[in-house]
């Protein structure tokens, strides 16, 4: 993708719930939701998700990520980047700022 996002924000369009440990997400096209394009997020997505607010940086969701799971700092870098670099991809979050 285009670089790593500094500070990602959830862009518009979407319902989203927590389920247990587990988020889902339904794009919502024309007042509908649209049950075909429903985005399922594990425990480590939902964390993720759920620290993204158009203020925490891509280092501060990895600090978030290393804050409730055993893994290394390196580790939670790569997986917050590529997690977020998915959600860019499937248009539920943009960049809010640049380096």
């Amino acid at each position: 993708m285009g670089g790593p996002l500094h500070v990602p924000q959830k862009t518009g369009g979407f319902v989203s719930r927590n389920i247990a440990d587990d988020v889902i997400i339904v794009p919502v096209r024309g007042g509908v939701g649209d049950l075909e394009s429903i985005f399922t997020l594990n425990a480590v997505g939902a964390t993720i998700w759920k620290a993204i607010d158009g203020r925490t940086s891509a280092e501060g969701l990895a600090a978030a990520v290393l804050r409730e799971y055993e893994v290394t700092p390196e580790t939670a870098a790569t997986d917050v980047q590529a997690f977020l670099d998915l959600l860019v991809a499937k248009g539920l979050i943009s960049a809010a700022g640049g380096p």
